[in-house]
């Protein structure tokens, strides 16, 4: 990590896992940290255990509303945006505007936060995605997956193609305006978590523990990628994951993306329907 001081660093689902880890590096770094959470008291036990210079602010990314009174609120430069918040395997679940829950979090919530904190950013964004994108299809005829049942890998995989479908988008727009901001992903591989086991059968839960103690690697190590994809002069568009057999642990190092994860068309529409069901349009003004 290169020295972070005077910079200003916002990083979303930062109690736990990965986004305290984040977090955690930034602030050690120097950086100011921003935790953008959900539930604040938890953000404020994470920011103490954390030190160094940390702010916590209210964000619902499930609330379009909430996302809207966190960027409004915002009148300070922001170096670097951390899409690092996701939710896993809440089945039918639904966002406060009725988006299916991973959907609407993992990718609509970033959509619209990202947009609306855009003309403040100075740096770059990076978005967190997954290996999981690879199992992943956009279903442009049921995006909030309410017409049929869906399965977990299913649901998770269409939120992790979306957040790197917009990475790539992002970027180009960015491109078109003649910004030096720069859009990239990364990804943490099989890092030991709680996400996806929230409200699950015990018996799941503890089949997840015992794996994530056998074969996964640290939070602090799944938080390398996003560091380094922050931190390092990469092109923009970048994916970083670890370097290791099957992207599951590693070393931080540039990564390939599904072919439907580097498809521009795709990415163009998905964009413009986001557009449509956020109301949250590309964050500089191109006219």
């Amino acid at each position: 990590m290169p020295a972070m001081d005077g910079r200003t660093v916002v990083v979303t689902g930062a109690t736990s896992g990965v986004g305290a880890a984040t977090a955690t590096a930034f602030s050690h770094a120097g950086a100011h940290v921003v935790l953008a959470v959900r539930d604040t008291q938890r953000g404020q036990n994470a920011a103490c255990a954390m030190g160094g210079s940390t702010e916590v602010r209210e964000l619902d990314l499930a609330d379009l509303s909430s996302i809207r009174s966190f960027a409004q609120s915002w009148n300070d430069r922001l170096d670097i945006l951390i899409n690092n918040a996701g939710v896993a395997g809440h089945r039918g679940a639904q966002t406060k505007d009725g988006f299916d829950l991973q959907f609407g979090t993992n990718h609509l919530g970033h959509f619209a936060l990202t947009n609306l904190l855009l003309p403040h950013v100075t740096d770059r964004v990076v978005t967190v995605a997954s290996g999981a994108h690879k199992a992943g299809e956009i279903h442009f005829d049921d995006l909030t997956l309410n017409k049929r049942r869906y399965g977990f890998a299913e649901a998770y995989g269409q939120s992790k193609l979306a957040n790197l479908l917009f990475v790539l988008e992002l970027q180009r727009r960015l491109r078109g305006a003649d910004s030096s901001v720069r859009s990239l992903a990364s990804h943490p591989g099989y890092s030991a978590t709680s996400l996806g086991t929230q409200g699950q059968h015990k018996a799941l839960v503890a089949a997840a523990n015992l794996a994530g103690r056998l074969f996964a690697q640290t939070s602090e190590h799944g938080a390398l990628p996003t560091l380094f994809a922050a931190t390092h002069d990469l092109p923009g568009a970048s994916y970083i994951g670890p370097d290791g057999r099957g992207e599951l642990r590693g070393s931080p190092t540039l990564v390939g993306r599904s072919a439907k994860a580097s498809d521009l068309t795709t990415s163009r529409r998905l964009w413009e329907v986001s557009e449509r069901l956020t109301g949250v349009s590309f964050g500089f003004d191109t006219d």
